[in-house]
């Protein structure tokens, strides 16, 4: 297809009303109205699907969805799960290592590819984290798939699983929805009760200990008080009750539970700087949290050493600070933040390098800025690109063996993470089964 520019309003003539947006580790998403699909940032492994691996500055149309009545999009680290209620179909794409794509193989897809496994299924909610996937269905019961190494599918071993399944320890148990961290995993029954279970070191099961569990284990909270919301951020969990108060555990080295500190808490802990706020929305960053009340006011807190906070400085914040503008959604990715105001503008902030920002460049902003593409306050009006490449005619999928090296030897030596403020987790050679090239 030819690179050209269109506007939204062209194709139909009305505003297209932004419904999700969703932040991966370096991309990010959107679903408006009419069945109109973005995305924009790193492509390098297909996330963006595309049917290339070139990234893309500004929000572009992602035309292999076209008619397929999408009605969620959510982002992995570097995949991207899309769901059709009407076709009752799974779409996945993006990085395939460890199997999260859940058709069976390692191999990454450069376009979206409907789901065996999960076909016919009605699919209430899927939650994505950085190499597993879950779906809830419309029945309370919870698919899972992809990397397993500490037990964060749920099935009661580590054996990474490279297609869905049932986690039986729910039998009975109608869950209402799930969260995704790197190796954890959260959920909330619809009787308001907390599950944690997958990689547990810092506490981010909020099940007292620093143990891994290979099923769901129930959390105790403060006076068994009911929860309606979770959400996981890299290695901390956090939680809204039924009435809006706010909870945090886990990780805490930069700040991102909120209570003033940097000490890690073991059980769910209540974030007393927004004691007197209703919590109607939260996400979990790779080391910062964002919130937002029920009267649209949004707060950050946590690492902020790309902006990613949102406040106009890149100093790291233990206590929630508020956001200038209202806001009506909110979706973190690993350094960076989206976020839609009431009067549909969509903005963003944090690490911009890949573009994932959406602004046509390459920058990091440290305070909110449009995203003009797709805000009805765009100095253009609302507009996309359409995709440089038809997908039809795109390499749908690259084989592991073509884009990974082996990691040789299990000798327990680790391959240090960059440096700085966020580069000092020490990956175990055996901990890593592959590495990009």
């Amino acid at each position: 297809m030819a690179e050209e520019e269109m506007s939204l309003s062209g194709v139909s003539g009305a505003f297209r009303q932004v419904l999700f947006i969703s932040a991966g580790a370096s991309h990010s998403v959107a679903l408006l109205s009419g069945n109109i699909i973005c995305s924009w940032g790193r492509g390098e492994d297909g996330q963006l699907g595309h049917g290339d691996a070139e990234d893309r500055l500004s929000p572009t149309r992602l035309s292999a969805l076209d008619g397929h009545d999408i009605i969620s999009i959510t982002c992995g680290a570097d995949h991207t799960i899309a769901y059709s209620l009407s076709n009752a179909e799974v779409y996945s794409w993006g990085w395939g290592d460890f199997g999260r794509l859940g058709h069976g193989n390692s191999s990454d897809l450069f376009t979206p590819q409907p789901i065996k496994a999960l076909h016919g299924l009605r699919i209430k909610q899927i939650a994505c984290g950085d190499s597993h996937c879950l779906a809830v269905t419309m029945e309370g019961e919870v698919q899972s798939w992809g990397r397993n190494q500490n037990g964060q599918l749920g099935l009661g071993t580590t054996e990474d699983s490279p297609v869905p399944q049932k986690i039986k320890a729910f039998q009975g148990i109608s869950i209402k929805m799930v969260a995704a961290g790197a190796e954890h995993t959260a959920a909330i029954s619809k009787e308001g009760a907390l599950y944690g279970w997958g990689w547990g070191r810092y506490g981010n099961l909020g099940l007292g200990d620093r143990n891994d569990r290979l099923v769901p284990e129930k959390v105790s909270t403060l006076n068994e008080e009911k929860m309606n919301i979770v959400a996981c951020g890299w290695r901390h969990t956090i939680s809204v009750s039924v009435i809006g108060g706010l909870y945090t555990y886990g990780w805490s080295k930069y700040g991102q539970l909120g209570h003033g500190d940097f000490e890690d808490h073991l059980v769910p802990y209540k974030v007393e700087a927004l004691a007197d706020s209703s919590i109607k929305q939260i996400s979990g960053g790779w080391r910062h949290t964002m919130a937002l009340t029920s009267d649209g006011k949004l707060y950050g807190w946590g690492w902020n050493k790309f902006g990613q906070v949102g406040v106009g400085d890149n100093t790291d914040i233990c206590s929630p600070v508020q956001v200038k503008f209202p806001n009506d959604q909110v979706s973190c990715g690993w350094r960076h933040t989206l976020a839609i105001t009431e009067e549909q503008n969509i903005f963003s902030w944090g690490r911009g390098t890949n573009g994932q920002l959406g602004h046509g460049e390459s920058m990091d902003w440290n305070f909110p800025k449009i995203i003009e593409a797709l805000s009805v306050e765009g100095s253009s009006g609302q507009q996309i690109e359409s995709s440089k490449l038809d997908p039809l005619s795109g390499k749908s999928w690259v084989s592991p063996v073509e884009r990974y090296a082996v990691v040789p030897g299990e000798s327990g030596q680790t391959v240090h993470s960059e440096k700085g403020n966020g580069g000092d987790v020490d990956v175990p050679q055996n901990d890593a089964k592959r590495m990009r090239m």
